[in-house]
């Protein structure tokens, strides 16, 4: 029957019918095991080779054991050594599974050999004081009620494991308090998770005076069950489970799920030993802490020389099938550097590997890249949570006469990805543990992660990840940033391994400036160190979006710093900055000769552009192409002279004087009709002035669906101060506007009253002309080629103006002038010639 099943058999009245009242006490407060016995020195011997007690987790039929009590050469009272075999609770074992060793009888071996029998399951020895009858008082004891003794077998070896493990988790605890504090936590979760410990993690939200105090409190509870170690005592007893129950309870108290297995172990030996003494012996546990090779007995009672006297029971390893440890990686993914000093290589659920010395002999095994394997050894450190490779072996290259016997790597010889497996030695079996996903660095070149192939900008802090074959290789990373000043500044970045192939870096750079960051990625010993260098520019200026309308060969770009752009690329069409390169606010023009490319766009989405910037940098940014703008052609235009008529005829076509109002018509052409709300924006080509056109002020009228026609008032419209060339352009209903056409040239006309002129003679070639706002007049001549022409200076304001005299002596004169505000024209002008007095 399990284990387990006969506990519960064993609950309720029962427990409280067999267990006495003193052994109630008992089970609040364990005794404790704090009493130093003598040593026993054991080693066993299997197939021609010998190990010490403390390598061997099981024994096994025919296996030859060496034991010697280790007594103190002044040792008052003889002790009398029995080893006894034992084949279940029902089945008393023969006289000749008993051997004794009369220990104060000096003999050339100072020891007792003896062979396990076969049948036998359980190996305990006996050590009482001598007594004459001591030997056959003993043998009929363990005869008479042998199940006693198998749980006593049973409940040592549980209780002595356990109790390693503890003082393995204590002694650590308190060696990681007296080094390094601060590391306490991390060393005590990885001490808990090796160890199967229970750890209160409450510990650490104390003072870090407190915190190794606490974890070290109750340790009684501390230690956890392990299906391992109860798979290496648990060698049950054949026959009715029923005898065992009748001859000595074992059960732990009702509720015993608040106690460790150490202290249900030591409670169950407690019961035993309480309930089964004879007149002449009582018999204590004891446990046997394995150390250098030996036994070292912790007693819970001190022994007695009085009857009657204490017989200590001491526990030897089951006699069974081997059962090596289910160790396995913590994480089977991570990738650990085989180069790196120390390596670590994390397992779990193996707590004996940790504890005790059952595991030896253990080593990582690798094959080069011609399949030769190679050995490194390895030892166990609870404290750091896994196997370590030995130092004496760390992978490095070095001379072969420097390393005779040694198992040394070169990474020479090593692809960057490798497996590597543990192997080792339980006790005298082989066995082999996980396999791990291992690395070799050979110092490659380093480059940045396709996600963070963007500009690297000063003023914030970056995170920038690096990718190379083994990652994990990587011991150190150094950051430097060289300023184009050649000044070298130091970067306290930090970083950590991300994955096998990759490593994050994070860059503080909020008070830095532009420059070559050199990334320095420092490698164990034997491969080359790698730097990789990226530039750290300055914040750009804000870029924001890219956006042509069909058909255009000038797209706009919209953000700010506008200046520092260089050009832009979109699917394949490079556009310029249009003029001078410099932004207007907050767009830039950009332009390009691809008319066949530009033909090819259409609005089908986003798009990326490309830009690139004076330092050197690209940014992307989304483009959009719209729909293609409004276009409209001028058909015709007429003019409606002023209500004020001037002796100046203007006959220029393209001249439209203030006064005057213009209608012109435009025709559609993309889109192909005209709209109710569509409309016409006119204005100087500066955009001084400007004025919007539509059907609702009844400025634009539609004669059909293709067709407009448009009146501009110039003077309601911008006043007495507008001249110069006018442009019109369709604007749609959202806003778009067309490109901009040529449309009239805006000029003010002076008013000319009259000319007088001087008798004919000498002195006589000046007239006088009259009028008002004479300061628009250019030049006054008599010709049309004014070759006597007569210039008006600036900021003239005099309502007269001597100008030469023109042909003939009565009637009409006629003069040529050219306006201030279109030079180029020459307009004729008749007004009466009158004789001056």
């Amino acid at each position: 029957m399990p284990r387990c099943a006969m506990k519960l058999l064993c609950c309720g009245l029962l427990y409280l019918c067999c267990l006495p009242m003193n052994l109630a006490n008992a089970a609040n407060e364990p005794p404790a095991f704090d009493l130093s016995g003598p040593r026993v020195e054991v080693k066993v011997a299997r197939a021609g080779k010998t190990l010490p007690i403390s390598e061997v987790p099981n024994l096994a039929v025919g296996d030859r054991l060496w034991v010697h009590p280790d007594l103190p050469p002044g040792q008052s009272v003889h002790y009398l050594l029995v080893v006894v075999f034992l084949r279940g609770a029902t089945n008393p074992p023969p006289d000749t599974w008993f051997t004794k060793f009369e220990t104060w009888k000096k003999t050339e071996t100072e020891g007792i050999y003896v062979t396990v029998p076969d049948g036998a399951q359980q190996a305990l020895l006996l050590l009482a004081p001598e007594t004459g009858g001591d030997f056959n008082a003993l043998r009929k004891a363990v005869r008479g009620r042998p199940g006693a003794f198998v749980r006593a077998s049973q409940d040592l070896n549980q209780a002595s494991l356990d109790r390693g493990r503890l003082d393995t988790y204590l002694a650590a605890v308190r060696e990681a308090n007296a080094t390094d504090q601060k590391d306490l936590q991390q060393r005590s979760t990885l001490l808990a998770r090796s160890l199967n410990i229970r750890l209160d993690q409450q510990c650490f939200d104390k003072p870090t005076e407190q915190q190794a105090p606490c974890l070290v409190k109750n340790t009684d509870e501390l230690v956890l069950d392990d299906s391992h170690s109860q798979s290496v005592v648990a060698n049950w007893t054949t026959g009715n489970s029923a005898d065992l129950l009748a001859q000595v309870s074992y059960t732990r108290p009702a509720g015993g799920g608040s106690y460790s297995v150490y202290v249900g172990a030591v409670l169950d030996m407690v019961r035993i030993f309480d309930n089964f003494h004879t007149a002449e012996y009582q018999y204590i546990p004891a446990l046997g802490v394995v150390k250098k090779g030996a036994l070292e007995l912790k007693l819970n009672i001190p022994p007695s020389f009085h009857k009657p006297m204490s017989v200590l029971v001491i526990g030897l390893p089951s006699i069974e099938t081997s059962q090596p440890p289910p160790l396995r990686a913590v994480d089977p993914n991570q990738q650990y550097c085989l180069q790196k000093d120390a390596l670590v290589l994390p397992v779990e659920a193996g707590p004996l590997a940790f504890s005790t010395d059952y595991a030896h002999d253990v080593f990582l095994r690798v094959q080069d890249s011609a399949g030769e394997p190679i050995d490194v050894p390895a030892r166990a450190d609870a404290a750091r949570g896994g196997y370590v490779l030995d130092q004496e072996h760390v992978v490095v290259e070095k001379a072969a006469k420097e390393n005779a016997g040694k198992a040394v790597i070169d990474p020479a010889k090593f692809g960057s990805d490798l497996a590597g497996k543990l192997h080792g030695q339980w006790g005298f079996d082989s066995f082999d543990g996980p396999e791990f996903k291992l690395q070799v660095g050979h110092g490659g070149q380093w480059s940045l992660a396709a996600a963070d192939q963007h500009s690297v900008i000063v003023g914030h802090a970056e995170t920038l990840h690096f990718e190379a074959p083994a990652a994990t290789c990587v011991a150190d990373v150094d950051v430097k940033l060289r300023t184009p000043a050649g000044q070298v500044q130091k970067i306290n970045s930090t970083w950590k391994v991300t994955g096998g192939n990759q490593v994050a870096v994070e860059l503080p750079l909020a008070n830095t400036s532009p420059g070559d960051l050199v990334v320095r990625f420092i490698e164990p010993a034997g491969t080359k160190t790698a730097e990789t260098t990226i530039r750290a520019y300055a914040e750009a200026g804000r870029l924001e979006r890219f956006t042509i309308y069909e058909g255009d060969q000038q797209g706009t770009l919209k953000g700010a710093g506008l200046a520092e752009v260089t050009g832009l690329d979109v699917r394949g069409i490079h556009f310029a900055p249009a003029a001078s390169g410099e932004s207007m606010k907050d767009s830039l023009p950009l332009v390009t000769n691809d008319a066949k490319s530009i033909a090819a766009l259409h609005p089908d989405g986003e798009m990326t552009a490309t830009v690139k910037l004076k330092d050197g940098r690209t940014l992307e940014l989304p483009a959009s192409v719209e729909s293609a703008r409004p276009r409209v052609s001028l058909v015709s235009k007429s003019l409606q002279p002023g209500p004020a008529l001037s002796n100046i005829k203007i006959t220029a076509e393209n001249e439209l004087p203030v006064d005057a109002t213009l209608t012109f018509a435009v025709k559609a052409e993309s889109p192909a009709t005209l709209h109710r709300n569509e409309k016409i924006e006119v204005a100087s080509e500066d955009n001084s002035f400007r004025v919007i056109l539509s059907v609702a002020d009844n400025t634009l009228v539609l004669q059909d669906k293709k067709t407009a026609l448009v009146t501009l008032n110039p003077a309601k419209a911008f006043g007495g101060s507008a001249f110069g060339p006018l442009q019109f352009r369709p604007v749609d209903s959202n806003g778009v506007a067309g490109d901009w056409q040529p449309l009239v040239t805006l000029v003010r006309v002076p008013q000319l009253t009259d000319l007088k002129c001087p008798p004919q003679g000498p002195g006589g070639t000046q007239c006088t002309l009259s009028g008002a706002d004479l300061f628009l007049l250019d030049s006054v001549a008599t010709t049309a080629d004014f070759a006597n022409a007569v210039s008006v200076p600036e900021g003239f304001a005099a309502s007269t103006l001597s100008v030469p005299r023109p042909g003939g002596t009565s009637g009409l004169a006629s003069l040529y002038v050219k306006l201030r505000d279109d030079p180029a024209v020459t307009s004729a002008a008749s007004l009466p010639l009158q004789q001056q007095r």
